[in-house]
């Protein structure tokens, strides 16, 4: 019997996929390729090469080791892909304390947030798959955001609403800006025929919308629109 099928309970619910909920495989004789050595080199080559070339076996071939030894700590290359993500919210854990505002908090959370991803492009389209986001380095950053939030005064339905809004704006941001590549001619031939059909599209004509990519400044300042209408939601409640 396969460890998949072990996976499945006696009813034949499906296995429990992440590798955050299963345990880990311990035992004297464990190989020396260790499980940290194997999401370091995962790391490097999403970073070089993107997730699409990521293969066990090309992750193999980088540790200088047969395929089969990776399967002593993980089953899948989903299970890799979610330890490095992990790992890359690990390198720089949030600066947020009780002292400041919690908006300042809030923006310092996100805005790093935001850099770790810009620094490993490939981890910004993750969160479009269908596994949950629970290593300990991620939870680590959740639970700075909800605790300032809490601390702000949200809590019940609205902590969690303020809590998505928040995380839906700096994945989409983040994964919009290292998914969206556009040249310089297709932006000049887009917005030729944005005003030849100006009388369909007037205000993307006008607004020069194919030009639009101050992806700082729109991060920026829609994470200060979205402040101000949660301070406001807090004080119609208080």
């Amino acid at each position: 019997m396969s460890r998949a099928d072990n996976q499945r309970d006696q009813h034949g619910r499906d296995a429990v996929r992440s590798v955050w909920l299963r345990p880990r495989r311990t035992s004297r004789g464990e190989p020396p390729l260790t499980l940290g050595r194997i999401v370091e080199a995962a790391v490097a080559l999403l970073d070089e090469e993107g997730i699409e070339r990521l293969t066990m076996r090309r992750l193999a071939d980088r540790l200088a080791v047969v395929a089969p030894s990776l399967y002593w700590h993980v089953d899948t290359k989903d299970d890799v892909i979610d330890l490095a993500v992990d790992a890359i919210f690990g390198e720089a854990p949030p600066d947020a304390g009780h002292a400041s505002p919690w908006r300042e908090d809030v923006t310092a959370v996100l805005s790093a947030w935001r850099s770790a991803l810009l620094r490993h492009p490939w981890a910004a389209a993750v969160p479009a798959r269908r596994r949950p986001a629970i290593g300990p380095n991620f939870l680590a950053w959740m639970e700075i955001l909800q605790a300032t939030l809490v601390r702000a005064g949200f809590t019940g339905s609205g902590l969690s609403a303020a809590t998505w809004a928040l995380y839906n704006h700096v994945m989409g941001s983040a994964s919009t800006e290292t998914a969206l590549h556009i040249t310089d001619e297709e932006r000049r031939l887009g917005q030729e025929q944005l005003r030849a059909a100006g009388d369909r599209y007037p205000t993307l004509a006008a607004h020069g919308y194919l030009y639009d990519d101050d992806w700082d400044g729109a991060f920026t300042t829609g994470l200060e629109y979205l402040l101000d209408g949660l301070e406001a939601r807090l004080g119609r409640t208080a």
